[in-house]
């Protein structure tokens, strides 16, 4: 039997165990409190006082005296909005469309946060100024969409390339088309560029690197594709005479085992953004509203074709899976059909477009014809040839190529498509082209 001086004993024993354990832990926590170092934050660009427009990329650099393992998040706020958070942290960067805000100065401020303690704020005030309409003789858009290095798996990434050939493009498209910078969209990956080719960590945002000319840069996620195509949409409607070009390329949806059909059967074609997936339906969605009479899509991918509304040989897709892309005044492209793979090069971008441009940019495919099962053909008549290179002719040349060249041989059954409406739909349509730039 327990005495009531055994209890007594116990009962202040056990309130001292538990005040002392309280004591310890209370005292851990403020020394922890205590020896923690306020976290650092700053921003790389835009630049204090900077003129800015379109899609602008807020990037910068924070650190943790602690440690980085520690850092948590970096969030933006745009005026007086809401704190956002952005992506990344020691290297991070935060992408603020401005379409639906009106011109005058904003002021940017930026935190980071280790779980303990904010960072000061840093801010910075630029102006931003859009152009409400195109430059009057420049009705013309172009839209270019790569995605090739997604982060966590280095055996699919596909480098740099299609960022240089989206360049590339982008040049002889002003120099040689009169296509305005303004109308000119690129969007890449997450917004970043990456070491090694694609294949490194984060190095800088696009927006940081040295630029010929003054375009607009941006991610390729769905958000920023969503948003810069409504735009041009909405921009080009305008104009009776616009003349409107979009590229994609990036990893296509499809079974690479299944060498017959690609597993495509009765699904969809597809293509990667850098955050989700885009069917050929939901591009065709995008683009319903767009009036313009002169529209080139090119999709460069992997089991492409029903972007095109084409399954193989220019077979027609099953009605029920039709796209609604291809349409009156259009010539809608892919890279590879339905049943196919494509190919691209890491430092040089996908081979089918590589050959159309090269076809247009050389002039070499000047007088080219569909051919067998439109397969492409040369032709020596001069009549056949004008010195222009219509959109088709690029086509029927990149195809002719794949075809032919023996260094190209392993990549011949790659199989591009073409759904040609324009100017109109039906056998009497003109037999000339599309002449991008007139």
């Amino acid at each position: 039997m327990v005495s009531i001086t055994d209890k007594r004993f116990i009962a202040v024993f056990l309130v001292l165990l538990i005040a002392l354990s309280l004591f310890f832990v209370f005292s851990a926590e403020k020394k922890s409190y205590i020896s923690n170092k306020r976290p650092y934050v700053t921003i790389e660009t835009p630049n204090d006082g900077e003129s800015v427009s379109d899609i602008v990329m807020i990037s910068g650099t924070a650190y943790d005296p602690n440690g980085d393992d520690t850092l948590i998040t970096v969030e933006v706020m745009i005026n007086n909005g809401e704190w956002e958070t952005v992506g990344g942290v020691t290297l991070w960067s935060y992408e603020w469309v401005t379409y639906n805000y009106d011109d005058g100065f904003y002021v940017i401020r930026v935190r980071s946060w280790d779980g303990i303690d904010y960072s000061d704020i840093e801010e910075i005030t630029v102006q931003l100024s859009n152009p409400e309409t195109a430059e009057s003789d420049s009705h013309k858009w172009a839209v270019f969409i790569g995605v090739a290095n997604f982060p966590d798996d280095n055996e699919s990434k596909l480098g740099n390339g299609a960022l240089n050939l989206m360049e590339e493009m982008t040049k002889f498209f002003i120099e040689s088309y009169g296509y305005s910078t303004s109308n000119i969209f690129i969007l890449f990956d997450d917004g970043w560029i990456r070491k090694d080719n694609g294949y490194g960590e984060r190095e800088k945002t696009l927006q940081q690197r040295r630029h010929e000319y003054a375009i607009t840069y941006g991610s390729a996620t769905r958000e920023k594709v969503e948003s810069v195509i409504s735009r041009v949409v909405a921009e080009s409607n305008r104009f009776d005479d616009s003349e409107v070009f979009i590229w994609i390329f990036g990893h296509g949806w499809g079974d690479n085992e299944n060498s017959k059909t690609g597993g495509k059967i009765l699904e969809r074609s597809a293509v990667f953004l850098w955050d989700s997936m885009l069917k050929d339906n939901e591009l065709g969605n995008m683009l319903f509203s767009l009036k313009s009479q002169k529209t080139c899509v090119i999709v460069d991918a992997c089991f492409s074709g029903g972007f095109a509304d084409k399954i193989i040989f220019g077979f027609p897709e099953l009605f029920l899976l039709k796209s609604n892309l291809p349409g009156s005044g259009r010539v809608v492209l892919t890279g590879a059909s339905k049943f196919r793979e494509g190919f691209a090069s890491t430092t040089h971008g996908p081979l089918f477009s590589l050959l159309w441009f090269e076809g247009i940019k050389t002039g070499g495919a000047d007088g080219f014809k569909p051919g067998i099962l439109k397969s492409g053909k040369p032709t020596n008549l001069k009549m056949f040839k004008d010195g222009k290179v219509s959109v088709e002719e690029g086509f029927y040349y990149a195809c002719y190529i794949l075809h032919t060249d023996k260094e190209l041989k392993d990549y011949s059954k790659m199989e591009p498509q073409i759904n040609d409406q324009y100017p109109h739909k039906g056998l009497l349509r003109s037999r000339s082209g599309m002449i991008l730039g007139e």
